[in-house]
């Protein structure tokens, strides 16, 4: 079987190809319940965020074509559409660019701390619903092991620099004092309250949060001492805000032009700045037609992640180092257990064998055989089954010149204490 990693990220693929491909949560049990459905595949995780979707399995040879097709049924869009944005890796290389994603290595922020977050919720998704076996288990908890030693022995996690800081950053580029201005945020996760903290310590006056259930905005709110709404009531709240910053998980957009466009008039042409970090969009892309909005999406980021990215580097090159250990750590370990596996296989051979000559002589001694010739009887057709079957592949092997198997079975099946009975 092999491991392969399947996806498309903001490297291969503009915005508006990965909110197509994104799963949302409600979507992931049925997304992993069809993938372990296909004949080819044994285990699947899939890991969706703004900036990624990547499929994980153990699959056949045959594994990646179905695996395409499936995707592009899923989504409705072509195999030829997603393959010239997918890339894809096996076995080693797989195994290295997840523990790579983990770290942020792949990330569009250098380094930045969310995505292992991200990974691990993933993973905890494809134990629940059944999509985990024996070898993603063991890749995911040795990746986990490599991200923590990453972050514990080089600085790549110092002074962390998220999407969230960015889209404060890039809204600190638009506004020279956030303590005159109102901002609403759009959801209620980990981005969002990455965002509120930023700006909060850059004083923003106001917090607005709307979420789909209002409970989750209240909590999010009162550690900032912030207002909590509905998603009914962002219309009325948008009037006030003069920064917008969204990143839920909703499937259609929240904002339309028509409800930003009344909300433009009642400001009377006051200009609002949006950042829409969500994958899909959570602002429909029209809305930056409208001469007093400033929508940026979270591919207009690159300017502030790269500054960013210059001053990790160093880290970022340790962290290589360390991955390249832990690769060769899980690829050693994974040939021991393909070892153990043929171990078992062959014991199981071996004893199957010994039970039918066994049967076989006792049913002998049951009818009153001699004994000692059914000893005898019994060792010989013991050996002779035992050594069928190497033999006559060695004789395959010999005519074939396949040198490097007399070789190896010179030093699997010869003991080097008992001397040769050759003359």
């Amino acid at each position: 079987m092999t491991l392969l990693a399947l996806g498309i990220n903001h490297k291969t693929a503009a915005i508006e190809v990965r909110e197509q491909v994104a799963f949302t949560p409600t979507q992931l049990e049925t997304a992993l319940a069809e993938l372990r459905a296909l004949p080819e595949v044994r285990e699947a995780a899939v890991l969706s965020t703004c900036n990624r979707t990547e499929l994980y399995c153990v699959t056949s040879a045959e594994g990646e074509q179905a695996i395409f097709e499936w995707l592009s049924r899923f989504h409705n869009l072509s195999v030829e559409q997603l393959t010239r944005s997918a890339y894809h890796y096996q076995d080693g290389e797989a195994a290295r660019h997840l523990m790579r994603v983990a770290v942020g290595l792949d990330s569009m922020v250098l380094g930045e701390p969310q995505i292992l977050g991200q990974l691990k919720e993933a993973y905890q998704s494809a134990r629940q619903y059944q999509g985990l076996g024996g070898e993603l288990e063991r890749l995911f908890q040795h990746t986990f092991a490599v991200a923590k030693q990453v972050r514990t022995e080089t600085g790549i996690g110092e002074n962390p620099v998220s999407v969230a800081y960015a889209a404060v950053s890039l809204a600190s580029r638009i506004f020279d004092d956030f303590s005159h201005q109102r901002a609403l945020l759009i959801g209620a996760g980990e981005t969002i309250e990455l965002v509120a903290r930023h700006l909060r310590e850059a004083g923003i006056r106001e917090l607005i949060v709307a979420n789909r259930t209002r409970e989750r905005a209240e909590l999010l709110a009162g550690e900032f001492a912030g207002q909590a709404i509905t998603l009914n009531e962002i219309p009325h709240a948008l009037e006030r805000a003069d920064i917008v910053i969204s990143s839920t998980a909703a499937p259609l957009p929240i904002l339309g032009k028509g409800m930003v466009e009344r909300a433009i008039k009642k400001r009377r042409h006051r200009p609002i700045f949006m950042v829409d970090i969500a994958v899909p969009r959570d602002i429909e892309p029209q809305v930056g037609e409208l001469s007093d909005v400033f929508l940026y999406t979270v591919d207009d980021l690159h300017e502030v992640i790269e500054e960013n990215r210059r001053h990790r580097q160093v880290a970022a090159d340790q962290a290589e180092v360390l991955i390249e250990h832990g690769v060769g750590h899980w690829q050693h370990e994974r040939r021991v257990r393909g070892a153990g596996d043929l171990i078992r296989r062959y014991r199981e051979q071996g004893e199957a064998l010994r039970a039918a000559v066994e049967a076989q002589a006792l049913a002998q001694l049951a009818k009153g055989d001699d004994p000692e010739k059914v000893v005898a009887r019994l060792a010989r057709q013991l050996s002779n089954k035992l050594m069928h079957g190497p033999t006559t592949r060695l004789r395959e092997a010999s005519g074939a010149e396949r040198h490097d198997i007399i070789a190896a079975a010179e030093t699997l099946l010869l003991d080097p204490a008992t001397p040769s009975q050759d003359p």
